[in-house]
């Protein structure tokens, strides 16, 4: 791994930046959020995990939550259903339906065999010892209990890679810059079973695949400048990078119609 590799996967789970930078608020996650309006087919992924919780009762843990997408759901379609938002930034968890909790996934402050299921969604690659959070996961789920994980490809988005690289090297006056801020990859969707593996015996995987077509540059741009919390680790002047991408992309669409982006995300289903 390279030095500025390593210092981006540091970055990515060090607990100031996450809860009081990247997370203090729902606006980064909702730029990021924002772009898959534009994807087909379009999953409704709250929908998916309602459908996987169709056997459940009791507790369910949110671990996480950021802007409480998850968590609202499953407050107004499984009301039956004792739903606790968890994150590390209180900013992020202030228009979150209760109860709530600002904890620390890698110590949750439930006794063991207390939740009937565990999500973890688009979060795992944030925690900084992942296998020992997995176990903590498992310590409070009670046995025939499931976590519900996901993440994304480690070839989600190339053409997003692809973008940042060229700005980054034409602000730069280089062939090629850095690499951007990768949040998925240190828990992709191809690394993420062999974690699991280590508390859960049955480890399904649902791959979501889909393609995004954009004809406007602004959500592009919403996207990439949503990870504005890790600009220190990028190795190149942000903004001008970010305004350098916009014009790439305008570009792109002015001449082929429209800027497509290739999408591989997944959810995982985990039982002991």
């Amino acid at each position: 791994m390279t030095s500025n590799a390593a210092q981006q996967d540091a970055a990515v789970a060090d607990k100031s930046i996450l809860a009081n930078s990247a997370y203090a608020d729902g606006r980064h996650l909702a730029a990021r959020q924002s772009i898959y309006r534009w994807q087909q087919p379009q999953y409704d992924l709250p929908g998916i995990v309602l459908e996987e919780l169709a056997g459940s009762s009791g507790i369910v843990l949110d671990v996480g939550c950021g802007n409480g997408k998850f968590v609202s759901r499953l407050h107004n379609d499984r009301p039956d259903l004792q739903v606790v938002g968890m994150d590390i930034s209180a900013g992020i968890l202030a228009d979150v339906k209760k109860p709530v909790l600002v904890a620390d996934v890698q110590a949750l402050p439930f006794a063991d065999d207390s939740a009937h299921a565990v999500l973890a969604l688009h979060m795992l690659y944030h925690v900084s010892d992942i296998e020992a959070t997995i176990k903590e996961l498992a310590r409070v789920l009670r046995p025939g209990g499931a976590l519900i994980a996901s993440t994304n490809s480690d070839t989600d988005k190339q053409e997003l890679d692809k973008l940042w690289a060229r700005a980054a090297g034409d602000v730069l006056g280089i062939p090629k810059g850095p690499a951007r801020v990768s949040l998925s990859s240190r828990f992709s969707l191809e690394k993420a079973p062999g974690y699991l593996g280590t508390a859960f015996k049955d480890i399904r995987v649902r791959e979501l695949p889909g393609t995004i077509e954009i004809t406007d540059a602004a959500p592009i741009v919403a996207h990439l400048a949503s990870y504005e919390a890790w600009a220190d680790q990028c190795g190149v002047p942000f903004h001008e990078t970010v305004s350098r991408a916009a014009d790439i992309a305008a570009a792109t669409i002015a001449t082929e119609g429209s800027f497509k982006i290739t999408c591989m995300g997944g959810i995982l289903v985990c039982r002991y």
